[in-house]
C-alpha cells in the first residue's frame, strides 16, 4: 500500500485525545505481559498467526477496567470501529462478538492517530487491485467510487493502474496465510476511512484545527505575558447583568409577538393552509398599500425598515424632500456591490466611487476623512467588502439622524393612516398537507335541480283542494251559473272513472247522487255535460261536485284518476309541473291530517268555481261570525251544510 504524509496545516483534529487514549490502552492491550495472549488459529483451509478471540478480547477488558460487561462490549465495538483491531472470519462486519470470532491487531501506522489521512489515490490503487482480482467485480459503491476516482484524478490514472499491478503480483508470492491477513487488514482500514452508504462514519471529526490542542509546549516568559495582557482587557471589558439581557429578550419577544405567524397567526388566513392567496398579494415587496401591521413594524427599529422594499422606497421619499437622498442610494449601491456578480465587482465599484465618492460627485456623499482615506485606499484592489467602512459610517448617520424625523414626519403618518387591516378570511381550511379541492363545472343533476327549483318558485299559487280559501282562484273546475233558468256549465275535467264503494264511509259523490236518485227529471235543462240527466237532477248533481270539491276526498281512488296539473299526494296538495324529483315545502295552510277545519266564509266572498249562486247553497257559508266545524271528509256535513 503507498502512503503519503501530506502536511496541509490542518491535521489536528478535535478528538485526538480520545484515539489517544485508545491507543495508550491498545499498547497496554499488546504488551507480552499484561496483553492478551496471540496464538495461531486456523481460518477456513489455512492458519493465521497472531489472533485473538473476541471473548480473550472482552475478558481483559472486564479485568483491566473493572467495568459492566455492557460497557466492556461497547468498548470493545469502538476498537472495531475504529480500526485498532479488524475481524478475520468477516471482514465486513466491524463489530465485536464476545464469543471464538478470531480478530488481529491493526499495525500502529494504520492507526487513526496518525498525522496522515486517507489518500484518493491510495483508494484508488485498492479499488483497481481488487477489480482485477475479483475480474469486475466489486460493491455498488465501489464502483461509483471507482468511476469518480477515475475522472477526479484522471491525469495519473496510468500511475494508479501500475502500482495496482505491481501491488497484485507482488501478493501472489506472499504466502496464503500472510495473503489472507493482508487482505482483511486493508478491507478493514478502507472500511473505516471509506465509509460505505448507510453506514455510521466513526472517524467523523468536524472541522480540522490548526494546531494541536493536546500539544505540551513549554510555557515561556512570553507566554505568560501574553496570558496576563489577554486576562487584563477582558476585566475592563463591560460586561451585562443576567437580568438586563433577560429583560431585553423578553422586551423583544413582546415587541414581536403581533407579528409571529405562529403564535399570532397571520391574515386574512395562512396560505400555507388555505386556498386563500391573498395573503401575499397584501406582501408584496412593492405594494401600493401595504398593511397596517407592516407599516407599524417600520417603527420598531432602524433595520426593520430598511431590509424592507416598501419601507425603503417610503424613506426615500422622506430623504428627498431633506435633500439627503444620496445616503439612501449609497447604501444600496455598496448592497448590490456586496451581494451581486462577483465578475462585475470592479466594474461596480468604480461606479459607486464615480457617482458618490469623487470630488464633484453628482450625488457626492458627506462621510469623514479618515473613512474616505481608508475607502479610496481599499478601491486600487477593489473586493466585495471594499466599501463596508464608507457604508457603515452612512448607515449610522440615517438611523441617529433621519430615523427619528422620519418617524415624525406627515409621510409615515400618512402611510400609517392609509394602510389596509385584512380581514379574517373565512375559507375552509384544507389541512396543513392536504391537496386543494379541484374546481370542475357545474353537474348536469345540480343545473337541472336549479331549473326546477326555479320553475316551482315561479308557480307561486299551489292549488289546494282542501281549503276553502283557496277555491275562489281555483282555475279548473265548473263555472258558476249565470242565473236560475241558465244550465250550469259541464266542468272542464275528462269524464271520472267509478269511484270504488266503501260500506263505512262512503264517498260524497255517491251520496250526493243517492239522495237525488227519486227526483224526477227536468227536460228543459237537458244539455252535454258529464251527467247523463238535465234539469233538477243535473242541478243537484252539480251542487254535490261542488261540495266535493270543497271537501276533498283525502286518498280516494278517484282522485288518483282525475287528470289534474299535478300529481295527487298524500297531504292533498297539487304539485306543480315537473315536481316529480323535488319535495314540496311544508305549507302553513295545508291540511295534513285525517281531519278538516272548515271555516265559513261572509256572504260576500266569491263564488266557488264548483258551486252555484242557490241560497241553499250558500247558507253553510253565510254565517255572521266565523264559525269552525270539524268534519270528516269522507262523510256529508249536517245541519245546514246538508245538501237538498
Amino acid at each position: 500500500m503507498t502512503v503519503t504524509r501530506l502536511d496541509q496545516g490542518q491535521r489536528y483534529r478535535p478528538r485526538m485525545a480520545f484515539l489517544k487514549k485508545i491507543e495508550a490502552l491498545m499498547m497496554e492491550m499488546q504488551s507480552p505481559d499484561t496483553g492478551i495472549k496471540t496464538q495461531t488459529q486456523p481460518v477456513m483451509v489455512t492458519s493465521i498467526p497472531h489472533a485473538v478471540t473476541g471473548n480473550d478480547i472482552m475478558q481483559w477488558i472486564l479485568q483491566r477496567l473493572k467495568i459492566t460487561a455492557e460497557e466492556a462490549l461497547h468498548l470493545g465495538d469502538l476498537f472495531v470501529k475504529y480500526g485498532y483491531i479488524y475481524p478475520l472470519q468477516e471482514p465486513k462486519n466491524l463489530t465485536l462478538r464476545a464469543d471464538g470470532s478470531l480478530y488481529r491487531f491493526q499495525t500502529p501506522y494504520f492507526w487513526p492517530v496518525q498525522s496522515w489521512a486517507a489518500d484518493d489515490t491510495d483508494y484508488a490503487i485498492y479499488l483497481a487491485k481488487k477489480n482485477i482480482k475479483r475480474k469486475g467485480v466489486l460493491e455498488e459503491y465501489e464502483k461509483e467510487h471507482y468511476n469518480m476516482l477515475n475522472q477526479k484524478i484522471n491525469y495519473k490514472w496510468d500511475f494508479v493502474i501500475m502500482q495496482a499491478k505491481e501491488q497484485y503480483k507482488a501478493g501472489k508470492e506472499r504466502k496464503k496465510e500472510d495473503r489472507y491477513a493482508l487482505d482483511c487488514q486493508e478491507r478493514a482500514y478502507w472500511l473505516v476511512n471509506r465509509t460505505p452508504p448507510g453506514m455510521l462514519s466513526a472517524l467523523e471529526y468536524g472541522i480540522d484545527r490548526v494546531t494541536d490542542p493536546n500539544e505540551n509546549k513549554k510555557n515561556t516568559m512570553e507566554f505568560y505575558r501574553r496570558e496576563i495582557m489577554y486576562y487584563q482587557q477582558a476585566i475592563l471589558k463591560t460586561r451585562v447583568k443576567s437580568s438586563v439581557s433577560l429583560g431585553g429578550v423578553v422586551k423583544y419577544s413582546e415587541q414581536f409577538l403581533s407579528n409571529d405567524p405562529i403564535l399570532s397567526g397571520c391574515l386574512p388566513s395562512n396560505p400555507w393552509i388555505s386556498d386563500d392567496p391573498d395573503f401575499w398579494d397584501l406582501n408584496a415587496k412593492l405594494v401600493e398599500v401595504p398593511t397596517r401591521m407592516r407599516v407599524e413594524r417600520w417603527a420598531f427599529n432602524f433595520s426593520e425598515l430598511i431590509r424592507d422594499p416598501k419601507g425603503r422606497q417610503n424613506f426615500q421619499l422622506f430623504l428627498k424632500k431633506e435633500f439627503s437622498g444620496e445616503n439612501l442610494g449609497f447604501w444600496e449601491a455598496c448592497e448590490d456591490l456586496k451581494y451581486g456578480d462577483q465578475s462585475k465587482v470592479k466594474e461596480k465599484a468604480e461606479e459607486i466611487y464615480k457617482l458618490f465618492l469623487a470630488p464633484g460627485a453628482r450625488r457626492w456623499i458627506n462621510i469623514d476623512g479618515k473613512t474616505m482615506g481608508i475607502t479610496v485606499k481599499g478601491l486600487e484592489h477593489p473586493h466585495r467588502y471594499v466599501l463596508d467602512a464608507a457604508q457603515t459610517h452612512i448607515y449610522m448617520l440615517m438611523k441617529k439622524d433621519s430615523y427619528g424625523r422620519y418617524l415624525k414626519s406627515p409621510i409615515y403618518k400618512e402611510m400609517l393612516a392609509k394602510a389596509v387591516v385584512p380581514q379574517e378570511g373565512v375559507k375552509k381550511s384544507t389541512g396543513l398537507f392536504g391537496r386543494r379541492h379541484l374546481r370542475s363545472s357545474p353537474s348536469p343533476i345540480v343545473l337541472r335541480q336549479q331549473e326546477e327549483e326555479a320553475k316551482a318558485r315561479e308557480a307561486a299559487n299551489t292549488v289546494d283542494i282542501t281549503q276553502p280559501a283557496h277555491l275562489a282562484s281555483c282555475s279548473p273546475g265548473p263555472a258558476a251559473h249565470a242565473g236560475p233558468g241558465t244550465p250550469a256549465s259541464p266542468p272542464a275535467v275528462p269524464p271520472v272513472s267509478p269511484l270504488p264503494r266503501d260500506p263505512a264511509c262512503p264517498c260524497p259523490m255517491d251520496r250526493a247522487l243517492g239522495s237525488a236518485a227519486g227526483t224526477r227529471p227536468d227536460p228543459r235543462a237537458a244539455g252535454p255535460g258529464p251527467f247523463a240527466s238535465g234539469g233538477r237532477r243535473s242541478r243537484l248533481a252539480a251542487r254535490a261536485w261542488a261540495r266535493f270539491l270543497r271537501r276533498g276526498c283525502r286518498s280516494s281512488g278517484g282522485l288518483g284518476s282525475l287528470p289534474a296539473r299535478g300529481p295527487a299526494v298524500p297531504h292533498g296538495k297539487v304539485q306543480p309541473l315537473g315536481g316529480r324529483e323535488r319535495r314540496l315545502r311544508p305549507d302553513s295552510r295545508t291540511v295534513s291530517s285525517f281531519f278538516q277545519i272548515r271555516t265559513a266564509a261572509p256572504p260576500e266572498s266569491p263564488a266557488c268555481p264548483g258551486g252555484s249562486g242557490q241560497g241553499e247553497e250558500r247558507q253553510p257559508w253565510a254565517r255572521k261570525d266565523s264559525a269552525k266545524e270539524l268534519i270528516c271528509p269522507w262523510e256529508t256535513p249536517t245541519g245546514q251544510g246538508r245538501a237538498g
